[in-house]
């Protein structure tokens, strides 16, 4: 069993109608939580959360413009374990994280001493958004303030998930728990401890996150789309001299031969040195808060039909009852799944979850994570990003030295894909001990399909069942694809 719906016997619909997603108890799915949507939410629970953020991160602001942050300080304030039991985030295998290291605690302590001494104090912005200490280079990265959002409402995420199991699950099947770091005593200035009656599975407790707050990909407010409205960002600045010499610091660092990257770094160091930029931009992200609901929503349903309904499809409808999971060889076992995987994305319009606004987005982690779902009940041992010794390989799945198998995904738009090809899974397979190796190339057009077909030809790799490729491209469906 996969889901919580499933391991804990309720219908998925009932978790619908609590508003929670049915996430997976095998893998992290690719959602966390954005602070924007607590922030800009109709609901009063969620606007206090988001008080209580800021509330925090203006105390660790003057803890810091004090000089209060000591390493013990740091430690009892700034570092955090990643909340794994929510299993979102970005984890390729399993549901366990990095947390908040000491490089992100010392980065955020020196940025509220120095770029963000006025956070928590803006008045060009409706409010004040803990976004905006990512928005600019320096230790403080998306993954970073996903796991510190979901460490500083643990609280709220224990007690919502109780309220449902208490009144769904059966007593059996919870447990109580002693949390540590639920709730901070601004009295003390200490985190303190929560019991809570929880949903239990394997050797540890679940958490529930209500659908709403979730996201994918990025936050509303991030860097990337910071750095890609710059254009119009300065040009729409009211205070004509900020304009002029916002355009001079820019202009003067580039010319008409710079890269997109050299103008995004010059962009960065244009907005590190004229930081009122960062609260304008923030405040065009709220005049337009309307949409981040309607694209995070899109987003969350994406992700669910791609790794709820898609897999649910293969366990419950073709694989259930079979001999699938009971034996075999670790290469047949490989290549069913990823045969799988191409049917659902060729026929069952799974390719549509590989679109932003009608733009692939070429994700080889999309891939790895739909694959990994699919090996919930197996006596095969599935590892992801395995190095043994020549670089590591998207996965290995064996069953004793004997019984493995090698599986990569690749993108047919990847600049080294022929010498890969060529070299990699052979090379990979020798320094596995194995001679079985899957390659699996996901293309978007009919000049990628060439692009593959050619360096097939060229190597005499064609035909081969090893390796397979997959059509995401929704103009080219009626072409068929080969494996």
């Amino acid at each position: 069993m996969i889901y919580f719906s499933d391991v804990f016997g309720v219908e998925p619909e009932t978790l619908d109608q609590y508003g929670a997603f049915n996430i997976a108890l095998v893998n992290d799915l690719p959602l966390f939580i954005d602070p924007f949507l607590l922030f800009d939410s109709q609901d009063e629970k969620y606007r206090t959360l988001h008080d209580e953020i800021i509330k925090y991160l203006v105390f660790l602001r003057d803890r810091a413009q004090a000089d209060e942050l000591t390493e013990g300080a740091i430690s009892q304030w700034l570092l955090f374990r990643e909340v794994k039991q929510n299993w979102l985030g970005f984890s390729r295998q399993g549901n366990s994280g990095t947390g908040l290291g000491h490089h992100f605690a010392q980065a955020l302590a020196r940025n509220l001493t120095s770029v963000f001494r006025n956070f928590g104090d803006e008045s060009l912005t409706q409010g004040s958004h803990m976004e905006k200490l990512g928005l600019l280079s320096g230790g403080v990265g998306r993954d970073h303030l996903s796991d510190f959002t979901t460490n500083l409402i643990k609280g709220f995420l224990l007690k919502y998930t109780e309220d449902f199991a208490v009144a769904q699950l059966r007593p059996e099947q919870l447990r109580k728990v002693n949390v540590d770091r639920v709730w901070f005593n601004y009295e003390t200035r200490r985190w303190q401890s929560g019991v809570f009656s929880l949903p239990f599975h394997g050797d540890d407790y679940v958490i529930l996150t209500p659908c709403e707050i979730l996201t994918r990909d990025e936050s509303w407010i991030n860097q990337g789309d910071m750095v890609s409205q710059f254009f119009q960002l300065r040009q729409s600045l009211p205070d004509e001299d900020l304009r002029a010499q916002v355009n001079d610091h820019f202009l003067r660092q580039i010319n008409e031969r710079s890269t997109q990257d050299e103008r995004k770094e010059a962009a960065l160091r244009t907005i590190e040195k004229f930081t009122e930029l960062l609260d304008y931009y923030i405040k065009w992200k709220e005049e337009h808060a309307d949409q981040a609901h309607v694209i995070s929503e899109k987003k969350v349903h994406e992700t669910h039909v791609q790794f709820v309904e898609n897999v649910r499809e293969l366990v419950l409808g073709q694989l259930a009852g079979s001999e699938f999971y009971e034996h075999g060889d670790s290469y047949e076992e490989s290549l069913r799944r990823v045969k799988y995987l191409k049917h659902v994305i060729e026929d069952n319009d799974g390719y549509r979850v590989f679109y932003v606004d009608g733009k692939p987005v070429k994700r080889e982690s999309d891939l790895h994570t739909m694959f990994r779902l699919t090996w919930y009940a197996t006596a095969f041992d599935v590892n992801a990003e395995v190095n043994n010794g020549r670089g590591p390989v998207d996965y290995k799945v064996s069953k004793g030295r004997r019984n493995a198998s090698l599986v990569e995904f690749k993108l047919a738009s990847n600049s080294s894909l022929r010498r890969n090809l060529e070299k990699q899974v052979e090379v990979y397979a020798s320094a596995s001990q194995t001679e079985k190796g899957i390659k699996v190339i996901m293309y978007f057009s009919d000049a990628e399909l060439e692009k593959v077909t050619s360096a097939l030809k060229s190597l005499k790799l064609e035909g081969r069942e090893d390796i397979v490729l997959i059509d995401a491209g929704h103009d080219n469906k009626t072409s068929g694809s080969k494996t």
